[in-house]
């Protein structure tokens, strides 16, 4: 009973905390899983995590998709990249030994948790010319103007794949701060676009894990409910709450996670 009620915590924490900031619940479950249970192999934590994720994906894309913030055009054309990636690090996944799973998990971590707190308040000055121009309207009736070099999105999105799969976690870690910094999108729309390419590149990476073997399905239904939950407010809070303090306190807590994986490791 208290391994039910630990595991649909820790999938309630991962759900909010992953769609209220779009990365994604991994970067919660994977450590929490890899302490809780020391003997689980590396790639049974990522193909676990990421099943987990699509759980939490579905849920926090319906949402925003109802606000009307997701640009559908970036987010398919993102996640096609992205999907052959995801296939190639669940591949490399079975291969990656426990150590060196645990201190490169800490590691990527960490350079999140950096390009959270030190960020730029405003986009980098992209030298190639933008490719792609969206203008629309989200159910607020809140207007959106901007444009962005698609091809970068594109190859960024191929790396994001493969190092969310490796690892377990949602490629929004790496794709909002592209999105937003390289690329020039709204940070509520990065967010909400993320979302719905986590879900889509997520489908392949879970199907992928699960032709390997690599995922506890008794787990994944412990922690799907809360998942699902924590997505549905996450979702509806983040057009609430301060996202630089947000950004700020999860920073840190990336960081001290990190330094226990490095430490396990």
């Amino acid at each position: 009973m208290f391994t039910f009620l630990l595991l649909l915590a820790i999938g309630l924490t991962a759900g909010l905390a992953g769609s209220l900031v779009g990365l994604g619940g991994g970067f919660i479950v994977v450590p929490a899983l890899a302490f809780l249970f020391p003997d689980m192999p590396p790639s049974h934590l990522a193909g676990t995590s990421m099943a987990m994720l699509l759980c939490n994906s579905v849920s926090s894309t319906y949402v925003y998709a109802k606000q009307q913030r997701i640009d559908y055009s970036a987010a398919i054309r993102f996640a096609a990249a992205s999907i052959p990636g995801s296939v190639i690090g669940a591949i490399f996944a079975e291969q990656i030994e426990g150590r060196l799973f645990f201190i490169s998990f800490g590691f990527f971590l960490i350079g999140i948790a950096l390009l959270l707190l030190f960020k730029p308040d405003r986009p980098i000055v992209w030298p190639l010319a933008p490719t792609a121009t969206r203008s629309f309207i989200d159910q607020s009736g809140k207007r959106f103007d901007y444009s962005y070099h698609m091809p970068t999105g594109i190859v960024i999105s191929f790396l994001v794949g493969f190092l969310a799969s490796l690892f377990g976690v949602g490629g929004g870690s790496l794709m909002i701060p592209t999105m937003t910094l390289l690329l020039g999108f709204p940070p509520h729309i990065a967010v909400a676009t993320s979302m719905l390419q986590i879900f889509l590149s997520a489908i392949v990476s879970t199907s992928t894990h699960a032709a390997l073997h690599n995922i506890d399905w008794s787990m994944v239904l412990l922690l799907a409910p809360g998942a699902i939950i924590g997505g549905q407010i996450g979702a509806r809070l983040a057009k609430r709450l301060p996202a630089k303090l947000l950004l700020k306190i999860l920073a840190l807590l990336l960081i001290v996670v990190s330094v226990r994986l490095i430490m396990k490791g």
